[in-house]
């Protein structure tokens, strides 16, 4: 499974940025895929995620109301708009999947427990 992630640049406070994670010859119908991000010095942390088969979808609770997951399954693309950015948004963002239908691992598992990552997008965000 490989995936390829796209759509990261460097942005003003309150810009957006849209991301993109393309997942060739792979079919999401039935899998959860996830964003995650980390930032220098800092541990890798879950963004959102987003559950193909059932539509349910999980946020972080600083880029609530901010941040939008969505799947085109017809592209076999997860995106991640993400609107009012500010600099604690800079990171280096992952899409990753552990082949589950269930958003349980992405939201509560060690990254260690997801087997499928992308190379990662980075996003600045200056002040």
């Amino acid at each position: 499974v490989q995936l390829v992630e796209s759509g990261g640049g460097s942005v003003q406070n309150g810009g957006s940025l849209r991301l993109s994670c393309a997942i060739p010859g792979f079919s999401l119908d039935d899998y959860a895929i996830g964003w995650f991000r980390q930032a220098p010095g800092k541990e890798r942390e879950v963004v959102s995620c987003i559950a193909n088969r059932d539509g349910d979808t999980y946020y972080l609770g600083s880029v609530k109301d901010r941040f939008t997951i969505s799947s085109d399954t017809t592209l076999n693309t997860v995106y991640l708009q993400m609107n009012n950015l500010n600099p604690e948004d800079t990171a280096i963002y992952y899409c990753a999947t552990d082949l589950s239908a269930s958003l349980y691992t992405l939201i509560y598992g060690s990254p260690e427990a997801v087997n499928y990552w992308g190379q990662g997008t980075q996003v600045t965000v200056s002040s």
